[in-house]
């Protein structure tokens, strides 16, 4: 078996123009793995602390240089000779080094870094690709049939948008009936399709974080009209070849306990915000609904979820933050029936394989994702294909970090096919 013998990490640039890290793991048997850590720009409070530096003479204090020089000498130092199958060993040997709960010493960007690049570096070591390493190893499916169905965020609104839309992100789905390449193509063409109708009513038709559209629109409800429109302008039939949904990230508009969004003059409650939901579900039949409540609202989470959950994935991300102990505490609460999975939420790959089995046991739907600052790697592709998630969210099929990742999936569709 390969051991590693060095760890190189060096700060590099991510999509939104902010620093991040990237590490290179080298075994002694001639193996190597590179990669890069995404950035999230709406966060959930619970999730692992990203270490910067808060110089503000470099890149206005977000440099990542602490991050680096730990993986350079401190991490390295420590992990220098273990065997590079041992995952969960070196996993574990990361978190006790750091020694915290939100791996605020060393950093969950430094802590994540080096778990995934190991990954990559045994996965060559035996010659496989990551996906297959990662199928193999966790043994979370049998065998890989069909990749995870895309979820595409075409308009971007919220943290990730022009300021303009309270709604964080409004996804189309294909129809689960579709292969990942026919998938695509359905996505890309409404997107397309969507260019063309913001441009038809004068709308600006700039892109956000995740390459959906900023548009100047009024309502939340004046996105969702005007995605059902570009559908119907496309070759695909709405709620047939694909269904609307969204990422609400409600805890962006949620202050002195109300929720204010444009669609109503008066802000609303937590009952107010949920009758709200259930007739946008009469109206648009949501395929998935995301953070619809804030993050702390167990009460409420639970109450919508009772409501929907027979027509609607809900989805706990901020609510979830790919933690144990809060994924625990929601299917105690029934307070959602899906899952956002983000590594760098909780900091190693161990950890995330360990919260997937948990939300697979009760049944929940397992949904991998990216960050919106994103790089080139697409580790986060082969990972949602080796642990069988269900679907994937990885942006508009535009701007070059989403589409490394999709332009992946289709490579590995074809492996598999082949």
């Amino acid at each position: 078996m390969a051991k590693i013998t060095a760890l190189k990490a060096r700060e590099i640039l991510d999509s939104r123009g902010y620093p991040t890290i990237e590490t290179i793991a080298y075994l002694d048997s001639g193996h190597s793995g590179t990669t890069s850590v995404p950035s999230g720009a709406s966060t959930g409070k619970y999730e692992a602390l990203e270490l910067r530096d808060n110089d503000p003479q470099r890149f206005n204090g977000l440099g990542v240089l602490k991050a680096v020089n730990n993986v350079n000498t401190i991490i390295n130092d420590a992990v220098k000779g273990m065997e590079s199958s041992q995952q969960t060993q070196l996993d574990q040997k990361l978190i006790d080094l750091d020694g915290t709960n939100n791996k605020s010493k060393l950093g969950s960007n430094a802590i994540l870094s080096v778990s995934v690049a190991n990954i990559k570096a045994a996965a060559d070591s035996y010659n496989l690709p990551v996906y297959k390493y990662l199928q193999q190893k966790y043994s979370l499916i049998k065998e890989i049939t069909k990749l995870p169905n895309p979820t595409f965020n075409i308009i971007n609104g919220g943290a990730h948008g022009a300021g303009n839309l309270d709604f964080q992100e409004f996804h189309i789905i294909p129809s689960l009936r579709y292969s990942y390449k026919e998938a695509l193509e359905i996505g890309d063409e409404i997107y397309q399709s969507l260019e063309k109708t913001l441009k038809y009513h004068r709308a600006i038709h700039s892109v956000g974080d995740e390459g959906g559209f900023a548009p100047n629109l009024f309502t939340n409800l004046d996105a969702l009209e005007i995605i059902v429109e570009a559908i119907n302008n496309s070759e695909h039939k709405f709620a047939q070849d694909a269904f609307l949904g969204l990422d609400v990230a409600a805890s962006w508009f949620f202050k002195n306990n109300k929720y204010t969004i444009k669609d109503r003059a008066q802000p609303f409650n937590r009952n107010d915000l949920i009758d709200y939901y259930v007739q946008l579900n009469k109206e648009y039949r949501l395929f998935s609904l995301e953070d619809p409540l804030e993050q702390d609202d167990w009460k409420g989470w639970s109450k919508l979820t009772e409501m929907l959950q027979a027509d609607t994935i809900i989805v706990g991300d901020d609510l979830l933050t790919t933690n144990k102990h809060r994924v625990q505490k929601a299917i105690q609460k029934k307070a959602c029936n899906a899952i956002l999975v983000k590594p760098n939420q909780i900091g190693t790959i161990s950890e995330t394989i360990e919260v997937i089995n948990i939300c697979r046991q009760a049944g929940w739907k397992i949904i991998v994702s990216h960050r919106s600052g994103e790089t080139n790697d697409s580790f986060i592709a082969d990972f949602a294909v080796g642990i069988g998630a269900d679907l994937t969210k990885f942006g508009a099929p535009a701007r070059g970090e989403r589409v490394a990742k999709y332009n992946r999936l289709l490579q590995i569709e074809q492996e598999i096919k082949s």
